[in-house]
């Protein structure tokens, strides 16, 4: 990363037209540019914890989950409000009751928008919700326990665009229609058949992927002029980054996804530090069939491609589970490019009543692909080659305690590990001085874009020891609690926290580099509606980081109706949306080494230098954002126009300078 004096800050337009039945999403750019400002640091003193004092809390908070009142009868209850777009309640819908997919009974909303079904046996039910002039809406599977009364609340939509449900903007969930944050949801039914994620997050405005090579290649993800590291990735509420906030997009396949979520601009007051200019969320399917639902499908195809994958799930009782495997391997079409990928993902649910859930998610991916290196320069592959194995795993719990009051309990387990290894060398021996062959390729002419060319031999492999390791190895452990409390229909409150343990280590040319912290961080913020046509999430985070101290960071959301959804004539709703926010990110291990803080510390003289010279430990990256833009619903909720305009800025990053530049 290299810092650029001067510069403007980043500002682009974000641009797409979409119809009821369209699958690509098309983003248009104006360019950017991002400034860069060099670290400065001031000695800081960070709050001190420690992760033992948080564990009687922890306990205390899933004991208040599992413990529920005993009701003497055997049937339960369900209920809920019907609301449009903005929430207002709709009269007279009509709603339908299914079990085990099969209609039980319906009714109608009041006029204040209620409805209610009794006298339900214990089991998983579904809620239909049709009414006059708005797309029809179905729930996600309830349980109802005896003695139980289940709520579900559903918000129907304008013409044949669905409704869609938000988590990533504001940790709880609410209707994309009363968010005034980026978002983009891009459900299961665009990406069926695609076999990477990278595939349909190509659809969304405001991405960038870069893939080096074929399938299995380097893959990297950028967001409004932020880097590769930049962006939070989640499933299932689960960091998937990197120490550093890296994420390698070339070994995640859509296997198990049920649906990608993108938010783009930063979101450290939720997410903390990798933030910094977008959240992805991926959710993985869970089963919804009494009876098994069984699937298997292959295929295969030229460059000896083939793909298996096979799927198990349902409900039982009050339980419910979902798994899937897949494997994929391809020769691709060069030489030593082979390329592997097995994935498995389970998702294991538990019900114990209808105010309580409690799940576990698993993924593991198994890859391994070869490195050619450049044959356009060298006209020999090299025989390199890596692995990755990536694992994460999540237990969830949450209880619904009072109809106002939410809490949620969730530990965490991310484990990355890559090795790559150069087996021997490749290429032809050139020892003109006898003191040891480098290897070169064949002779060959490179034509500049400029019309110079040159003729000659680039070396592909230097001489030395051979097999040639380096490994790195990544763990992370995190405990997340948040309380959520609806003070009013029109105000909710959301707090938060977050303890981290990072750990991990690289090694390289026979040296190991690692690194143990100890992050903590803390979320407050309101979200509620001003009036029937204004809506606002405002917030802040707190990161207490073992390498860069406190950083706080805020942020601001609003979205208001200039003219209120409606189902008929052409033009349908006109919505106004403003956002400010701030991101962090954290070093890499390798950052965090090799920082100048790092180096003086490993001298003799090492104190002395870093008072002399004011030196202190790597500072965090951060980012701003401004956003606003408008959507435009027309032809009677069939097509919706959205346009943003953004102004991104990026400062202390880092910059790497020759060491012979130190003295």
């Amino acid at each position: 990363m290299k810092e650029i004096k001067g510069a403007s800050p980043a500002t682009r337009l974000d641009s797409f037209v979409g119809a009821a039945k369209r699958k690509d999403l098309k983003s248009r750019s104006v360019g950017f540019l991002i400034l860069d400002h060099p670290i400065t640091r001031s000695p800081r003193h960070p709050i001190r914890h420690t992760a033992s004092s948080y564990k009687y809390l922890c306990l205390a908070f899933l004991l208040l989950l599992l413990t529920q009142s005993v009701f003497a009868t055997d049937t339960g209850t369900l209920h809920g409000i019907v609301t449009d777009p903005l929430g207002a309640v709709i009269q007279n819908a009509n709603v339908d009751l299914l079990h085990e997919g099969k209609q039980t009974t319906s009714t109608a909303t009041g006029p204040d928008g209620k409805f209610q079904f009794t006298s339900l046996a214990p089991g998983h039910y579904l809620v239909h919700v049709t009414a006059p002039t708005f797309a029809s809406q179905s729930s996600p599977l309830i349980y109802v326990g005896a003695g139980n009364s289940a709520e579900v609340n559903l918000t129907l939509g304008l013409g044949t665009i669905a409704q869609q449900i938000v988590v990533s903007s504001t940790g709880t969930e609410a209707p994309l229609s009363q968010v005034g944050a980026s978002v983009s949801v891009i459900p299961n039914s665009q990406f069926q058949g695609r076999l990477d994620l990278l595939e349909p997050l190509r659809q969304a405005p405001g991405a960038q992927i870069l893939q080096g090579g074929q399938r299995g290649g380097i893959t990297a993800l950028f967001v409004r002029g932020g880097n590769a590291n930049a962006n939070k990735v989640l499933l299932d509420g689960l960091p998937m980054n990197d120490i550093g906030g890296l994420v390698e997009f070339g070994n995640l396949s859509t296997t198990g996804i049920e649906q990608i979520e993108f938010l783009r601009g930063p979101n450290s007051v939720l997410y903390g530090s990798d933030a910094l200019a977008s959240v992805v969320n991926l959710t993985t399917r869970r089963g919804t069939t009494p009876l098994p639902e069984i699937s298997y499908a292959f295929d295969a195809g030229n460059f000896h491609s083939w793909r298996h994958d096979a799927s198990l799930g349902g409900v039982f009782h009050q339980f419910d589970y979902f798994s899937e495997f897949s494997r994929f391997d391809t020769g691709n079409s060069l030489p030593n490019n082979s390329f592997h990928n097995g994935t498995y993902v389970g998702n294991f649910g538990w019900t114990p009543n209808a105010s309580t859930d409690v799940r576990f998610t698993a993924r593991h991916t198994n890859t391994a692909v070869g490195a050619p290196n450049a044959l356009e320069f060298f006209a020999i592959p090299d025989d390199s080659f890596q692995r990755e194995q990536d694992t994460y795993i999540g237990v969830t719990a949450q209880n619904q305690t009072t109809s106002r009051w939410h809490n949620l309990l969730r530990y965490g387990a991310t484990r990355l590990r890559s090795q790559f290894e150069n087996p021997s060398p490749s290429g032809i021996p050139f020892d003109p001085f006898g003191l040891g062959p480098n290897f070169l390729g064949q002779t060959l002419t490179i034509h500049g874009a400029n019309g110079f060319s040159t003729t000659g031999q680039a070396i592909l492999d230097f001489g030395g020891t051979f097999p040639v390791l380096s490994s790195s190895s990544s763990k992370r452990d995190f405990v997340y609690l948040q309380s959520d409390y609806s003070f009013s229909p029109h105000l909710t409150a959301l707090f938060g926290f977050h303890y981290e343990n990072e750990r991990g280590f690289t090694l390289a040319s026979g040296q190991k580099t690692s690194t143990d912290r100890n992050n903590f961080s803390y979320t407050a913020q309101f979200q509620g509606s001003l009036g029937s046509r204004a809506y606002a999430t405002a917030g802040a985070g707190v990161e207490d980081n073992s390498i860069f101290g406190v950083a706080v960071t805020p942020r601001v959301s609003l979205a208001y109706y200039l003219a209120r959804p409606r189902s008929d004539g052409w033009l349908n709703g006109t919505k106004l949306r403003f956002n400010y926010g701030q991101g962090i990110k954290g070093p890499s291990i390798f950052e965090e080494s090799t920082s100048l803080f790092g180096l003086l510390s490993q001298l003799p003289n090492g104190s002395q230098l870093i008072s002399q010279f004011h030196v202190g430990p790597i500072g965090a990256e951060r980012s701003r954002s401004f956003d606003f833009g408008f959507e435009q619903l027309a032809w009677r909720g069939r097509a919706k126009l959205n346009v943003t305009f953004f102004h991104n800025r990026f400062t202390n990053q880092v910059e790497f300078v020759s060491n012979t530049a130190l003295p």
